[in-house]
């Protein structure tokens, strides 16, 4: 069951109240080029018809900011969230027309790396503070800042956890108070035990929770899932976003999932983790955002699948990745990784580069390393016995 009397205090977003005893919100993001206007007002046309609490809308240049003002003009009643990306310096101008700002602190070193980390959070926090909006910090695994994912190599998720405790502590420094934070990774089994350290830490701050690159239906749902009801049933999440690989006409999907998921927890109803599941082939995709250079890269997720099916049975992790923010750091712990450019697909061995090939040639380039590692593993296992 949702735990009614969370600890978490309340915060606003917009006319949104998230925190204690308020509904667990549900939200998504477009997953389209913000600054191409036709397809993204679409996109959040959809979302808000699926009943979006929130919609969050990447923003990482001054077109992008001007295509932003423009749907705020367009769409003057949905709650709007920006995802800064890689350039803190825009907040100030994407403030007047969001109702909350979403800042990486793994992006933060990216620009004025000589600038301490703490006077870009200030210049975040101020540009808030001007605008009446709400702050949420989002750690990911895929972009974690560099000095904590040295210091904590053997420990990422500990990494993760002692990254949102020293922002929510430089916030809560500079009195800023209107903040949440997410703690996301591809790994179910990661996002329950980071949120669940982060909580018993700091269990006043409101959490966004999500599976990000959850992947394609059913698996992605599944996984989603699992997180979400090992969180919330322990009074664990304040808002959440279901993060699936799917066509942007039906990314509306993410919403419906997302309620039918908290229904279930309300309800005692626990869906059963299928026996064995993830234990053998597990495919990692992002859900798609403005970031993605070329939207070949969904139908490209649905065409691996369908090509390792013979591949079930084997113990191997291949993600594919839309974007240059999250792609380098999932497919580096991936067995292999196709990180997807405007033209070409980077195919990769772990950390290992394997080459660059066009939409067409990558699935042959995949199916051939994936046979190798398939045949190196069976071989070891001979070895062995």
């Amino acid at each position: 069951m949702i735990e009614k009397n969370r600890l978490t205090r309340k915060i606003k977003i917009g006319s949104l109240v998230i925190g204690g005893n308020s509904p667990i919100a549900v939200q998504s993001m477009t997953a389209t080029q913000t600054q191409d206007l036709d397809v993204t007002a679409r996109q959040i046309e959809i979302l808000e018809q699926a009943g979006a609490d929130v919609i969050r809308i990447a923003v990482d240049n001054e077109a992008d900011v001007k295509a932003l003002k423009f749907l705020r003009e367009k769409f003057p009643k949905p709650i709007f969230s920006v995802d800064l990306q890689e350039n803190y310096k825009l907040a100030p101008k994407v403030a007047p027309f969001v109702n909350k700002i979403r800042y990486n602190p793994g992006h933060l070193f990216h620009l004025e790396k000589n600038k301490p980390i703490r006077e870009k959070v200030k210049f975040i926090v101020n540009a808030a503070l001007s605008n009446d909006c709400a702050i949420r910090i989002g750690v990911n695994c895929g972009s974690i800042d560099p000095d904590y994912k040295e210091k904590f190599k053997e420990d990422l998720i500990e990494g993760m956890v002692r990254c949102a405790v020293d922002h929510c502590e430089i916030l809560d420094d500079l009195n800023f108070m209107n903040y949440c934070v997410s703690l996301k990774d591809s790994d179910f089994d990661k996002v329950i035990d980071a949120n669940r350290r982060f909580s018993k830490e700091r269990p006043d701050v409101p959490l966004h929770l999500g599976v990000t690159e959850a992947g394609l239906p059913p698996e992605g749902i599944i996984k989603t899932r699992i997180a979400l009801e090992q969180l919330i049933s322990a009074g664990i999440g304040d808002t959440i976003r279901v993060s699936l690989t799917l066509p942007n006409e039906q990314k509306g999907e993410e919403i419906k999932v997302g309620r039918e998921i908290l229904s279930d927890i309300e309800a005692g109803r626990f869906r059963s983790v299928p026996k064995n599941f993830l234990e053998g082939l597990n495919i990692i995709a992002c859900p798609s955002c403005s970031r993605v250079e070329n939207d070949k890269f969904v139908d490209l997720a649905e065409e691996v699948r369908q090509m390792t099916k013979y591949a079930e049975s084997h113990k191997v992790t291949i993600a594919v990745m839309g974007c240059r923010v999250n792609g380098p750091g999932e497919t580096d712990d991936a067995d292999l990784g196709l990180w997807c450019g405007p033209s070409r697909v980077n195919l990769k061995k772990g950390t290992e580069s394997l080459g660059s090939y066009s939409y067409e040639e990558i699935l042959e380039h995949l199916k051939t390393e994936l046979d190798l590692i398939i045949a190196s593993r069976v071989d070891q296992k001979s070895a062995m016995s």
